[in-house]
């Protein structure tokens, strides 16, 4: 497979903004001490996915606190004018002060400047909610985020792993309140986590909402190291997040069951995994840029060009026989839990003693 320069017939729109992307972004997760601690390695990395036709760049603050940040800073001197700058708010970026989280004005407003001096930008074009705060008013988050769009800093605002009814509500919320509505969403999607093919990428669909994708290679499970009969390289994802990678839990062990399934499909069909993996995703109509996150070049390298790989109705039913459309095969790989799905609490009628 060629990896020259994306094609800008093949660029995409991104919901109804009027913004064409690239089918892939580039994500910045692994650039800093989460992954890749090299700087010049990750500039160089940035400027090949640029070089190759890739338009969106998409990080956030709490990526190695900041670090990832300052890495695409560096390399988008002298390129920014041409690239879709991402970035999220949310995370934790203090130990001990709870107000440098979440998505309160005050943090939004702190927020927003400290992330366009590590950028070296003085806008982004698209300014992320990264995670549900349900015991925040939405009206808050959607007022301050209205105010950084009328000042100049922000161009579009959007969510990351929303439910369903949390995309409505803030949809409901931007019209009623008349703030700027979310006009993207960030879900877990891939061949092992399909459940936003329920309702979140068909109300993407309805209300003209651009949908950017993460993980499409399921945290690694689809980037074809598990082979059959062969021990997997060492990976940090198990210390970092257990209940994705343990390979003793049920549903990881279901999860390699279908990774050997579809490392076959794919084999057959003379792809690697990763271009069936970023294919399958790319197919829903939804979808308007999937992110991968490339460690090393030769991460990158093994995912550029999949957007021109096309898979046929036949081998997309059967990948729908390895895991039926709707289902997530780990509750863990969803993103998000529910408040009232962890706190018990919330679950039972308080008794009178």
């Amino acid at each position: 497979m060629s990896t020259t320069s994306t094609d800008v017939s093949s660029y995409r729109p991104l919901g109804r903004t009027g913004v064409q992307v690239s089918p892939l972004t580039l994500g910045a997760m692994m650039f800093g001490r989460w992954g890749n601690p090299d700087h010049a390695e990750c500039v160089r990395i940035i400027h090949r996915a640029l070089d190759a036709g890739i338009n969106v760049i998409d990080t956030a603050d709490v990526y190695s606190r900041g670090e990832s940040e300052e890495i695409v800073g560096k390399a988008l001197q002298g390129r920014r004018d041409d690239v879709v700058l991402a970035t999220k708010f949310h995370g934790a970026m203090d130990d001990h002060d709870p107000n440098r989280a979440g998505s309160s004005r005050r943090w939004i407003i702190r927020a927003v400047e400290d992330s366009l001096r590590r950028l070296g930008t003085d806008h982004l074009d698209l300014y992320q909610v990264h995670r549900p705060r349900p015991e925040i008013d939405v009206d808050e988050t959607l007022g301050a985020l209205t105010d950084l769009v009328r000042q100049g800093k922000v161009r579009y605002v959007g969510t990351s792993t929303f439910l369903p009814s949390q995309l409505v509500e803030a949809q409901w919320v931007a019209e009623r309140r008349q703030r700027e509505r979310p006009v993207t969403e960030q879900p877990p999607y891939s061949i092992l986590a399909r459940e936003v093919e329920r309702d979140v990428l068909p109300f993407a669909q309805r209300y003209g909402v651009g949908v950017l994708p993460w993980s499409p290679l399921a945290g690694g499970w689809l980037s074809g190291r598990y082979r059959r009969g062969e021990q997997p390289p060492p990976s940090s994802r198990l210390q970092r997040q257990p209940a994705r990678h343990d390979p003793t839990s049920p549903e990881n062990a279901a999860k390699l069951d279908a990774v050997h399934r579809l490392t076959d499909l794919a084999d057959e069909a003379g792809l690697t995994l990763v271009q069936l993996a970023l294919a399958f995703v790319l197919e829903h109509p939804a979808v308007s840029s999937a992110i991968i996150g490339p460690r090393t070049m030769e991460q990158l390298e093994s995912q550029l060009g999949a957007e021109r790989v096309v898979l046929d109705d036949g081998l997309l039913d059967r990948i729908d026989v390895v895991v039926p459309p709707g289902t997530t095969l780990n509750e863990a790989d969803r993103g998000y839990a529910p408040p009232a799905l962890v706190d018990a609490s919330l679950r039972r009628r308080r008794r009178r003693s």
